[in-house]
């Protein structure tokens, strides 16, 4: 960074002061560790020197000192499970109501929520690039940006299809429903991936972008959707007022699922990614939501369960992610394949 020439290309050199921070990030939280456990040393050390009545006193401080470095050690050992060559990226998260309908898309909503929630406990940002909503209630399809060290790295956890079971609110005769809702993971990869998108393999769609009712209303075609032809691949962002930011946003989009849909070709064995999540339905889901009869959600991959459903939908989710990351995602347990690309 001191070198000379460095800012002549200011985007050249935001990328790599993006790296030196991932790295300082990585470095600095073992260091500040590593001085909390020689402070804690010293206090034992003070506490062996001690009378009785002195060492009484300290043993309150260092069983305090002592529970934050096991929590400290929990957080460093999860971070260190973060080897995938985009886990530092930010993530492209979508969240698709299944079949069912009203419930479905409420469902969606409900769980598009929680995200934002989890999102704003952890202190990533989000940006909203797509909303769909549904006929009656709630969402047929949600698409956001989580922007943040280890975004993708961390979220990665929640691809899959999400089960809920509760009694339906949209039922007059009080019945117990299970709706099902998929989401879809994917990195947002840096602009040095080399992608050749050829323009004649694209078809852009401009139209108006929805709203909530008047000033929200845009009154130019401004959102945009971009439809891979190749590979049949869709996306579309109205999150701005300007065309040209909606297509710029779309193509980061678009350049990011392509990418993800070639890797998950040439390794089709991991468990993740669009073609391995199966239909939207029984059989395939990740993770239970049970309401009613009784409240209880359980990872069924991991066996990781808890009965405090409104918390759970109020964002604390990141026991579940620890948990998946613990029991060794599917990148891990593949981290030996080598991309060829």
């Amino acid at each position: 960074m001191g070198a000379p020439g460095f800012w002549d290309d200011p985007k050249k050199a935001q990328v790599h002061i993006g790296k030196v921070n991932q790295l300082k990030n990585a470095i600095n939280g073992i260091v500040a560790y590593q001085a909390k456990l020689e402070d804690l040393q010293t206090l034992v050390e003070l506490l062996e020197e001690s009378d009785e009545t002195e060492g009484e006193e300290l043993l309150p401080e260092i069983a305090e000192s002592a529970q934050t470095l096991f929590d400290g050690l929990d957080t460093l050992e999860i971070a260190s499970f973060l080897t995938g060559p985009h886990d530092s990226c930010n993530a492209i998260i979508s969240v698709h109501a299944g079949a069912g309908g009203t419930e479905s898309c409420d469902w969606a909503d409900m769980l598009f929520r929680m995200y934002l929630r989890w999102a704003e406990r952890e202190g990533y940002k989000t940006e909203i690039q797509d909303i769909q909503a549904g006929e009656e209630a709630g969402v047929s399809k949600a698409t956001f940006r989580l922007i943040g060290p280890n975004a993708y790295g961390y979220s990665k956890a929640e691809r899959g299809v999400h089960r809920l079971v509760r009694i339906s609110p949209f039922d007059s005769n009080n019945r117990r429903h299970t709706s099902f809702c998929s989401v879809d993971i994917i990195a947002e990869i840096e602009d040095d991936v080399d992608l050749d998108i050829r323009e004649e393999d694209l078809r852009v769609d401009t139209y108006r972008a929805s709203g909530k009712g008047g000033q929200h209303v845009n009154k130019t075609d401004s959102a945009v959707r971009l439809t891979h032809l190749p590979t049949g691949i869709i996306v579309t962002c109205q999150n701005d007022r300007s065309q040209h930011k909606n297509k710029a946003n779309a193509m980061k989009t678009l350049k990011s699922r392509i990418y993800e849909k070639m890797q998950d070709d040439k390794r089709s064995e991991m468990e993740k990614f669009y073609g391995e999540k199966g239909e939207i339905g029984w059989g395939n889901q990740i993770r239970s939501y049970v309401f009613q009869p009784y409240q209880m959600v359980k990872d069924l991959r991991t066996g990781h369960e808890t009965g405090n459903v409104q918390d759970v939908m109020d964002g604390n989710i990141q026991s579940f992610v620890n948990a998946w990351l613990r029991a060794g995602c599917p990148t891990s347990r593949n981290k030996n394949i080598q991309d060829d690309s």
